[in-house]
């Protein structure tokens, strides 16, 4: 540890002719930050004393005993206390050039010379708070691994599921998203058990809030993991999506969880008009308090893989590319969260997050209302194998990925590292 020197004059006020034994007699520990105090000084005729401030001790720290007059009067009779010398500057190593230095008004890196200085010019902070936390539920009693999503299962809901809420609870996160695997015998064309109240998720909200009553919990409102055809609505025989008639089902579906106790619904559907008809119906019921988080700008995207291995949720056909956007797009973002803004969206969504950090700054841009980022499986799943391969740092990659949702524009991001990060971020703290 390195040492502090501070040289004292003997012949200062209250402390002239005291003896050296006065403060030479404390006794090596730890615990104090005073290690000795001994005479510095044989060639003058004050006796000076050096405090090393080094190892502490068990012995309090004993001051000079002088008021801050006295203090003051010492320094203007020029017996200052001597503080420790500047440091000294580092030296280059052999054979670094000689060079004038480059006459610049302002270097940047100033303000990144230290760990203090680099947190306090931070601009964007990101904490368990942050997260909603995207669980998979199923009508089993066991928790099922999910094979392409390391970490992830398929919650039993009457006990993996409230264990897992309670230890995302534990650090901070205290926002969930419930996805359901239902049973394919439930499955229809037209998505019926979507709005039954006493279905998996309903289900599961009950027992949430019963148990967790300030849990803030988001749910999914689409038909696919409903449909025996595994699209986001009612498919004609022809294969068109039918929206209109999709968006009664959704209405339907919202309200029943709405009605279970849910927070915040959230249309992924990306059917047109489906945020004010749900509004609407909302309203009507008496719900005018729960909110919708509108899948705003959800990309047909390649990422999704995994989750719908989670859900057993793939298209038995075509794809999606009808009603979700295409990648290529960055205008008619704008064009959609236009209209849900119009429609009384309370909060928008991207999906994919970290592909698409331009469509989040471009919401966060032009948009007053709150900006969601959804980090989906197929984010998630490349983090996690690049680590089991040591390709990558798996902690840093993740909170790396989660900073830059933040430093885009996200407010809340929806991750399946919630529970994980939010650990690192506690340890830190």
């Amino acid at each position: 540890m390195a040492s502090n020197v501070v040289n004292f004059p003997c012949n200062i006020g209250a402390i002239k002719g005291l003896d050296c034994a006065t403060f030479a007699g404390f006794k090596p520990s730890v615990n104090q930050s005073f290690l000795c105090v001994r005479p510095v000084d044989k060639a003058c005729n004050r006796r000076l004393f050096t405090v090393r401030a080094s190892e502490k001790h068990d012995t309090p720290i004993r001051k000079t005993g002088l008021s801050d007059e006295e203090c003051e009067a010492a320094v203007v009779a020029g017996n200052a206390p001597e503080a420790p010398p500047p440091p000294p500057r580092p030296a280059a190593p052999a054979g670094t050039p000689v060079v004038s230095s480059i006459p610049l008004e302002r270097r940047p890196r100033r303000n990144r010379r230290s760990p203090a200085l680099r947190a306090a010019f931070q601009e964007t902070s990101i904490s368990p708070a942050n997260f909603v936390y995207p669980l998979f539920i199923h009508e089993g009693e066991e928790d099922t691994p999910i094979g392409a999503m390391p970490g992830c299962y398929r919650l039993g809901w009457r006990h993996g599921l409230v264990e897992e809420v309670s230890k995302a609870r534990d650090v901070g996160v205290n926002s969930i998203v419930l996805f359901p695997k239902v049973p394919d015998a439930l499955k229809t064309p037209t998505g019926d058990e979507a709005y039954n109240e006493n279905g998996l998720v309903p289900r599961a909200i009950r027992l949430l809030k019963d148990k967790y009553p300030d849990l803030v919990i988001y749910t999914d409102v689409a038909l696919d993991p409903y449909s025996s055809d595994g699209h986001d609505g009612i498919v004609r025989e022809d294969g068109v999506i039918m929206n209109d008639e999709t968006v009664h089902q959704l209405c339907k579906q919202a309200v029943a969880q709405a009605r279970a106790g849910a927070d915040v619904v959230s249309p992924s559907d990306m059917m047109d008009g489906r945020v004010g008809e749900i509004r609407s119906s909302l309203d009507a019921e008496g719900f005018q308090h729960v909110s919708i988080m509108s899948y705003t700008a959800k990309y047909a995207s390649a990422f999704y893989g995994p989750f719908r291995e989670a859900l057993d949720s793939n298209p038995r056909f075509g794809d999606k590319k009808t009603y979700q956007m295409n990648p290529a797009n960055y205008r008619e973002a704008l064009v959609e969260a236009q209209e849900d803004e119009s429609e009384g969206a309370d909060i928008l969504l991207v999906k994919p997050g970290l592909p698409y950090l331009d469509i989040i700054s471009l919401l966060r841009e032009k948009s007053p209302l709150p900006i969601a980022a959804y980090q989906v499986s197929g984010e998630y799943s490349m983090i996690k194998a690049g680590g089991v391969l040591k390709m990558i740092d798996e902690e840093k990659v993740m909170m790396e990925s989660l900073m830059c949702l933040r430093r885009a524009g996200a407010d809340i991001i929806l991750t399946y590292f919630a529970l994980q990060a939010a650990r690192c971020l506690c340890a830190e703290k």
